[in-house]
């Protein structure tokens, strides 16, 4: 105990988020048996969200120190205006960490105004942190610079400078959310793209699949915006909707009037859905599944349908197979009786007609490609494009395909959807949200 008093504030953060990742995988590999099923995974989701906390608040602790301790020494550190300034930083950083819980504690048909204004924090704290980080790495080097070339560093003074730099990031991170803020606000944008298809029969020529993904259905996406994404699809009239995951952030029993809108979708043959990482960590799938199927939505759970000019499930000889995989998330759970399987997802399908394969991850999209390079097209999801920057730097980094259509061989293409709508933070910097229209051609 005494060791760890010494510990410095951030260190202890840093020990804060290890025991509970820790405290995360001993309930899953442990306690999910011998735990009733809704109270563990209250527990988990808890468990993620003091994860995320503990990790923040590293960040935490640098924005105060940059924005408030650095201004002790000021004149004007005993001033009202500087005590207001503290309260101001105090209760956004406070803002910004009540988001995480937002997501078990205030999600119900649309969404709650505290939500809104909790994850508006969280994304200007993105935006600060990163600008702090930025401003930071500038003057280090200046003065790294300037020590090189034996001048003396800087000529403003102290105080001035003190203060001159908290200002400059709260007027940057404001600007950059309300920009981001606006973007998100708009309708997603409508992108048509045409895919040639080998071994496409004439008779499907120009077959239309409107692709939705991470919709996010939660703490800050309601039904408002459900229904508006299903009249904008109505409106496109698709042969076929599919929808690559991320759907929801709570559980079908909270969700149900929210998701209720996917019910009026008009698809001439059909709307399928495939689970994202989001849906496992609602530890409520099944419920999920039943309750899509009451709204004509089909959840290919490692499974495909064969669709041609003529309906579903048709026995013509025109026909595409059409293929879901569960997300790989649920492997790396443990989600009972869910996992990738490719295998099995791709059964009956034969390299004599074009297949199409929905996987919410890129990742998953690169290892089925590796497995089979006779896939025609992958359709994805997961990355946001980023949603807002800097993340857009680290989603790009970490997807083997970030956003848009890729072509992996002569008949094998990659399309991954930066998104329907936002995830939590209601802010797109740098992204913008989209509906995909894919016309599927005969590659000549």
């Amino acid at each position: 105990m005494a060791i760890f008093r010494q510990l410095s504030l951030g260190a202890k953060a840093a020990l804060a988020a290890g025991t509970v990742f820790v405290s995360m995988v001993v309930s899953r590999s442990y306690l999910a048996e011998s735990l009733e099923f809704r109270a563990w995974r209250c527990l988990f989701r808890l468990q993620l969200a003091l994860f995320a906390n503990s990790l923040m608040l590293l960040g935490s602790i640098y924005i105060w120190r940059s924005t408030v301790s650095n201004l002790r020494h000021s004149p004007a550190a005993e001033s009202a205006c500087f005590q207001l300034w503290k309260m101001i930083i105090a209760a956004f950083l406070a803002l910004a960490h009540s988001s995480f819980f937002t997501m078990i504690f205030l999600v119900a048909e649309e969404p709650y105004l505290f939500s809104l204004v909790a994850y508006t924090c969280l994304g200007a704290y993105v935006i600060m942190l990163c600008f702090l980080c930025v401003l930071s790495g500038m003057e280090q080097a200046y003065q790294l610079l300037a020590w090189r070339a034996g001048r003396a560093v800087g000529s403003l003074d102290k105080t001035r400078k003190l203060a001159l730099r908290p200002a400059l990031v709260v007027v940057v991170t404001t600007v950059l959310s309300v920009v981001g803020l606006l973007n998100a606000a708009q309708p997603p944008a409508v992108t048509t793209v045409e895919v040639p298809m080998h071994r496409l029969h004439p008779s499907m020529n120009a077959l239309k699949i409107v692709l939705l993904s991470d919709i996010h259905l939660g703490p800050t996406v309601g039904r408002t915006k459900m229904d508006m994404f299903v009249r904008m699809v109505n409106t496109l009239e698709p042969d076929v909707t599919v929808i690559v995951g991320d759907l929801c952030d709570s559980e079908a029993s909270v969700l149900r009037t929210a998701v209720a809108p996917l019910g009026q979708l008009r698809s001439r043959l059909g709307t399928y859905f495939v689970t994202g990482n989001h849906e496992y960590y609602t530890s409520d799938v099944s419920n999920w599944f039943a309750l899509l199927m009451s709204l004509n939505v089909q959840p290919l759970h490692n499974e495909n349908v064969r669709i041609s000019a003529t309906g579903a499930h048709s026995e013509d000889d025109d026909w595409i197979c059409l293929a879901g995989v569960d997300d790989i998330e649920a492997n790396i759970l443990h989600y009972t009786g869910h996992g990738m399987d490719l295998e099995k997802a791709l059964e009956g399908c034969s390299p004599d007609h074009p297949t199409i394969l929905l996987a919410h991850q890129p990742l998953a999209a690169k290892r089925a490609l590796q497995a089979r390079p006779d896939i025609n097209l992958i359709l994805s999801g997961h990355t946001h494009a980023g949603q807002i920057f800097p993340l857009n730097v680290a989603a790009y980094l970490l997807n083997p395909f970030f956003a848009g259509l890729y072509q992996v061989a002569e008949s094998t293409f990659v399309y991954v959807s930066p998104g329907t709508a936002y995830y939590g933070i209601p802010m797109r910097l740098g992204s913008r949200a989209e509906i995909t229209q894919l016309i599927l051609r005969p590659a000549p």
